[in-house]
This record gives structure tokens, C-alpha cells and sequence, in this order.
């Protein structure tokens, strides 16, 4: 059988990939994306601030600010679109002295010119009326109403699942190890495994320089991994602060930040240490206490007692401090999107039509189809129960009577919900990936009540022993046998 030859290949589902896939997916074009993890969201989608930044910390003519500020007033249109959870909370940066003033009116000035909308500084005053738990040594404060919080795998999931709707496929575990050309294919290897393209688009993020070497080319930067450590607060927490509260960044970055969530946690973190490995997602006793002192310092009535768990995320962070995206210069219908650190997931809608754009110029033809599905699945029946009304409640159930079984009592996740994201477009079937689309095992208890039940669920729908069931990856059992 003749291997099929793709118009678009996407190395790389995390939240760039993932919206180049739901773009691209509105042409008729075959186009296929393919993943190194289990699914999508696998790298440093998965963990970070979950902040929709407004677009005042990057250097103004950059291209990060350029699409950082673009890009952030596209994420509430497609989130509405796909039924994702956004909040347009605003932020305030705070400072405590004449200096971190200064360097706050430096930001005001350069988000201006970046085009943020609504930035101002304001006083103790306002400040302290507008977030009462910020610390009261805290005098003036950055505010920039436009910013935002987003769930960042939620909304690389919907994404994702409306590309794979309109006929975008993807292939996971796939980790590409040989790319060839032969005339106007690119050849991409993962193992035995083979997908052919016209166009290639390296979204590979922290591994995006090593896609680049496979075609012999050399970014202009090095990739640096940078690693940051959060912490989770439990919803009891919830309304300690409003806003996306951060100090005054300083050359490490924006620094520790306290936020609500849209599920309505509050996050704490990230530090910022370089790591050796890309892989490294480890969480320190040091690094705790540094984002720990971090939050106390701006709100020192926290209740850090409340956390109920720990995570680290290694970002992409380029020695050249801005994003590059361009065609290669040997190849130019190979497109590298390399360097994407934050405030990446605000850019991303904005990263990909730049994206597109470039493709145009090396030759892609774009037609629109006519039978495009807007919503995230065919029957846009994604809605979580926890979310629902109660008449949606009651004709769930009526539905599906599965909705009338409480799995996850923190996060009141049913079966139905689970069954649900197991037979989505991209289906779930590790503990992780339910958890994700669910929050089964997300609340309180950590999935200490819920665990066992999702694993039997899933077995049960994939008709496989729950010894077979995966917690994250292929090799991550959750039982080895039965005891009796």
C-alpha cells in the first residue's frame, strides 16, 4: 500500500501545535500531528500559570510582543467557541519602593506602545480595595485589566478534539528520530514508523532545536531549560486573591506569582532554576520554600496548610529572549516555531495564523472548507456535569443514567463525565488523561477516593484487565496483580 503523503505535519501537540491544528483544520487540506508523548498537552502545556498575559513585559518590536498582545485578545473568542472555562481577571503587578515604581512606569510605557489596552498604575489605595489580602507594605501596582486565566490542556484539548473533528489525525507516541527528504516530501521517522508531508511545522517546544539538527540545520539561539515549581491551594482558598497578583519582575523573569484558577484553586509559583534535563520535572523541598516565601511575602495571610499538591514544568526559555518563527533557510517549507516560552500560551492563537501565513508564502494552498464544524466535537457534548444547570443535569441523566453516579466527590466528576471523555474524538485511556479532561482525582483527596473507580471504568470501556490500565504512559502501571 502506497504510504499517504500529508499536506501539513505538526511535530508537537502542545498549545501551539494544537491551535496550528484547529486553524489549518478550517482547509481543506489533509493535515497530521504528530505527538512524542501519550497525548496531547504531554510537555510544558501540561504545567504552567495558566495565565493569559496581557503583552506589557516584552520588549517593545519583539515578535513575542507583537503576538503576545494579538494573540491574548483571541483566546476568550475560541474558548467560548470550544465551551473552555475563561476568565478575564486582570492582573496587578506590585511594588513596594520607589524603585520597583520606576521600573512599573517603565512597563506601563512599553505595554503602551506594545498596544495593551486599559494599562494604568495604581495607588496603595486602589490596590488595597481592589485585592485586601496583598500585603500592606505594597504602595503601587501595575493593573492591567486585559489579562486573563485559561485551563492551558483544557484548551489544548478542545482545540485538538474540533481538529480531529474536522479531520485532522494524530499520532502519539510518536517521537520523530529521522526526517529525509525526497523531492517534495519530507520523509518523518519515528522508529519503524513512517509519515510523509509536503510542509512541516516544528512545534517540538523544549525539543524543537533537535528537531531542527535532524534536518541538519542549527537554530540561531540555544534552548535553555528552565524549570518552575507550583503549588496548589485547595478551593477552600478560593477569593484570597481576585486578581493574577505578581512582584516586580526581574531578569529571571516575570517571578512568583499567587492566582485564581478557573476551576477556582489558587496557584502558587513558579521559581525559575536551570536544569540539565528537559525531562527534569522534579518538585524540591528548596524550591517549595523559595515560591512559599515568594507568595507570603505579597499575600501574607496565604494558607499554604491548604495545598494539596506539588508540580514543576520546564519551560523553553531561548537565549536570544524572543520567539523565533521562520522557515528554514535550507528547507522553506519547513517552518520552525522554536523558543516559545510564556507568555507562549497567550500567543498561541496569534503564533499560529503568523504560522499559516508563513506556509502561505512557501507555496501552501488554502481553501476554506465548506462543511467546517465550529463546535468541539460533532455533537459539542463535552460539557462537564459539574458545570451543567440543573435541567441539564436532569436530562443528562435521562440521557445516560451513568450521570447519576458520583465517581469524584471533590470535583463531583460522574461516570457519565467519565465515559464521556473516554470516547471522545481524542480518547482518554490512562487515569492521567481522564483526570485532565475530568479533574477526577484533581481535588482535595488526590484521587484517593476516585482512583481505583476511574481505573475500573476505564477497563470496563476499553475491555481491558485493570492490571492493563495506565496511570500517565505505557510503562506506568497502577497494579501488577491480584493479592487474593
Amino acid at each position: 500500500m502506497k504510504n499517504k503523503v500529508y499536506d501539513v505535519a505538526i511535530i508537537g501537540a502542545g498549545i501551539v501545535g494544537a491551535m496550528c491544528a484547529f486553524y489549518l483544520s478550517k482547509y481543506k487540506l489533509n493535515v497530521a500531528v504528530l505527538e512524542a508523548g501519550i497525548d496531547v498537552a504531554s510537555g510544558t502545556t501540561r504545567a504552567n500559570s495558566a495565565i493569559v498575559h496581557a503583552g506589557y513585559d516584552a520588549a517593545e518590536g519583539s515578535l513575542k510582543a507583537k503576538l503576545n498582545v494579538k494573540g491574548s485578545l483571541m483566546v476568550e473568542p475560541i474558548a467560548k467557541q470550544l465551551g473552555v472555562h475563561y476568565q478575564r481577571c486582570g492582573s496587578l503587578v506590585i511594588g513596594y519602593s520607589e524603585n520597583d515604581l520606576e521600573h512599573l512606569n517603565r512597563l506601563l510605557v512599553r505595554g503602551k506602545k506594545n498596544g495593551v489596552k486599559g494599562l494604568e498604575i495604581i495607588d496603595e489605595n486602589r490596590l488595597h480595595e481592589m485585592e485586601p489580602n496583598v500585603s500592606k507594605n505594597a504602595k503601587y501596582a501595575l493593573y492591567a485589566p486585559s489579562a486573563g486565566i485559561v485551563c492551558p490542556y483544557d484548551l489544548a484539548y478542545a482545540t485538538c478534539e474540533n481538529a480531529c473533528t474536522n479531520g485532522v489525525e494524530f499520532f502519539f507516541e510518536y517521537k520523530v528520530d529521522k526526517i529525509e527528504k525526497k523531492g517534495q516530501t519530507f520523509m518523518l521517522y519515528a522508529g519503524e514508523r513512517l509519515i510523509s508531508s509536503k510542509y512541516v511545522v516544528n512545534c517540538a517546544g523544549l525539543y524543537a532545536d533537535e528537531i531542527a539538527a535532524l534536518i541538519f540545520e542549527s537554530l540561531p539561539f540555544k534552548i535553555i531549560p528552565r524549570r518552575g515549581e507550583y503549588m496548589l491551594l485547595d478551593k477552600s482558598e478560593a477569593g484570597v486573591v481576585k486578581h493574577t497578583i505578581f512582584v516586580t519582575p526581574s531578569e529571571k523573569g516575570k517571578g512568583i506569582l499567587v492566582s485564581p484558577t478557573v476551576d477556582g484553586n489558587i496557584i502558587v509559583g513558579p521559581n525559575a532554576n536551570v536544569v540539565e534535563s528537559k525531562a527534569d520535572t522534579g518538585v524540591t523541598i528548596e524550591g517549595l520554600q523559595e515560591i512559599a516565601q515568594g507568595a507570603r511575602t505579597m499575600v501574607p495571610e496565604i494558607n499554604l496548610d491548604s495545598v494539596i499538591t506539588t508540580f514543576a514544568g520546564v519551560r523553553s526559555t531561548p537565549t536570544s529572549g524572543d520567539f523565533y518563527i521562520q522557515a528554514s533557510k535550507k528547507y522553506p517549507k519547513f517552518i520552525h516555531s522554536a523558543g516559545i516560552e510564556s507568555p507562549g500560551l497567550a500567543s498561541s492563537p496569534a503564533i499560529a495564523e503568523y504560522i499559516i501565513e508563513l506556509l502561505k508564502k512557501a507555496g501552501l494552498k488554502l481553501k476554506e472548507k465548506d462543511s467546517y464544524i465550529k463546535t468541539r466535537t460533532k455533537n459539542g457534548n463535552c460539557k462537564l456535569f459539574y458545570d451543567m444547570t440543573e435541567e441539564e443535569r436532569k436530562k443528562a441523566i435521562q440521557r445516560d443514567p451513568a450521570y447519576a453516579k458520583m465517581v469524584c466527590r471533590c470535583e463531583m466528576v460522574t461516570e457519565g463525565d467519565i465515559i464521556n471523555a473516554i470516547n471522545r474524538p481524542i480518547p482518554a485511556h490512562t487515569v492521567d488523561m481522564v483526570k485532565r479532561r475530568t479533574r477526577a482525582g484533581m481535588g482535595r483527596c488526590q484521587g484517593g477516593y476516585c482512583r481505583a473507580r476511574v481505573a475500573e471504568i476505564i477497563a470496563r470501556e476499553l475491555n481491558i484487565s485493570v492490571e492493563e490500565v495506565k496511570k500517565f504512559s505505557s510503562n506506568s502501571h497502577i497494579l501488577c496483580g491480584r493479592t487474593k
